[in-house]
């Protein structure tokens, strides 16, 4: 079996979820993009947040539903509480290296440079840290000092700040036809036959979700390490993700055969691995993602014709008229967003934020 890396996470929690909502428009911090994205780097055997709990109501429920203790810093003067709760926390954490050998990551949510001495402890102790923070809110001195630092703001899941009112919106070409976003169809609900109890409603398993969830996950493992990801390692990253994962849930007896399945559907990538019966998987470096790129870049390239670049809000409704079974979620991309991204990396396009426009904009290149 492979040796998975054990972490133990530790949140500053009012520094990180007042940063996540005075920096990103009022939106309410979620815990679980920094859970998916350390599941895809080893198995987290301690959670533990501190904060006044008196002032974090609703996020102490958020937080109990993802099994994380939470540290009570009551209420003090002043700096004092901020001053208590940092304490205790790098107390928390210098302890808890020297006691459990078996720890070899730790991770530090802040963006507080107080902190700064307790990464240079743990690394000196060799513990591996990784940082946490919202970009707007985590000093220059933290990033730095970390092996890996993770902006929250960047994390796959977090929902993208709403906008404020468009101003100065580029107008579309000339030529281009602007019609408002096609209405999805709502389906009746089957009448029930007379007589017949309704049946008990079950989770939607269908062979889509199950497509989005493992390209996301391989995705997740291949940019956080250099590792091959092999099908033992992406069933425990799965069940660490969702710990009632079952592969007979969408009618496949055995794990093996799931990923056959979606290989065969051009979802992922077999080949040999270390052991057998436990091949490597990777996503596809060709086919329907270089079709997918091939098209971002021809619909951009159709819509920009007038030399105005175009707006990432609508685009993806552009992409489905051309192919209605386009999605950026099987291809492994979380948001559309991302996907984008991903096409700019790879030259196709060139994305770039506008203050003006309160929105990306995308121009063809090449």
């Amino acid at each position: 079996m492979e040796q998975e890396d054990r972490i133990a996470l530790f949140l500053d929690y009012e520094n990180l979820a007042l940063g996540a909502r005075d920096h990103r428009g009022g939106l309410a911090f979620d815990f679980k993009p920094i859970a998916d994205a350390l599941a895809e780097r080893g198995r987290v055997v301690v959670r533990r947040a501190y904060a006044d709990w008196s002032y974090f109501d609703e996020d102490r429920r958020m937080l109990t539903r993802s099994h994380v203790e939470l540290i009570e810093i009551p209420q003090r003067m002043g700096a004092s509480r901020k001053n208590a709760a940092d304490i205790k926390m790098a107390v928390d954490a210098v302890e808890l290296a020297f006691e459990r050998d078996y720890i070899s990551t730790f991770v530090i949510c802040t963006g507080d440079s107080d902190f700064t001495p307790l990464v240079h402890k743990l690394r000196e102790l060799n513990k591996r840290v990784i940082g946490v923070g919202v970009e707007k809110s985590t000093s220059a001195l933290l990033p730095p000092a970390c092996d890996e630092f993770l902006f929250y703001d960047r994390l796959e899941g977090v929902d993208i700040p709403p906008t404020r009112a468009r101003r100065g919106r580029p107008a579309r070409p000339a030529g281009v036809e602007q019609r408002p976003p096609e209405p999805e169809p709502v389906q009746e609900p089957e009448p029930q036959p007379v007589g017949e109890e309704p049946a008990a409603e079950e989770p939607v398993r269908d062979e889509d979700t199950l497509a989005v969830l493992v390209a996301q996950t391989v995705a997740g493992l291949q940019g956080s390490s250099s590792g091959e990801v092999t099908a033992s390692r992406l069933k425990r990253t799965l069940l660490r993700k969702d710990p009632t994962f079952s592969e007979s849930d969408y009618g496949f007896r055995t794990f093996g055969e799931l990923l056959r399945h979606l290989a065969g559907h051009n979802v992922v990538e077999l080949a040999e691995g270390p052991a057998k019966g436990d091949p490597e998987v990777s996503l596809p470096e060709h086919g329907d993602r270089e079709v997918a790129f091939g098209l971002l870049h021809t619909v951009v390239l159709d819509l920009s014709r007038g030399g105005q670049p175009v707006a990432l809000s609508g685009l993806k409704n552009q992409l489905r008229r051309a192919r209605p079974d386009f999605s950026e979620q099987k291809l492994g991309y979380r948001s559309f967003l991302q996907f984008c991204k991903a096409a700019a990396t790879g030259g196709l396009v060139d994305l770039r934020w506008s203050p003006e426009a309160d929105d990306y904009l995308l121009t063809a290149q090449g």
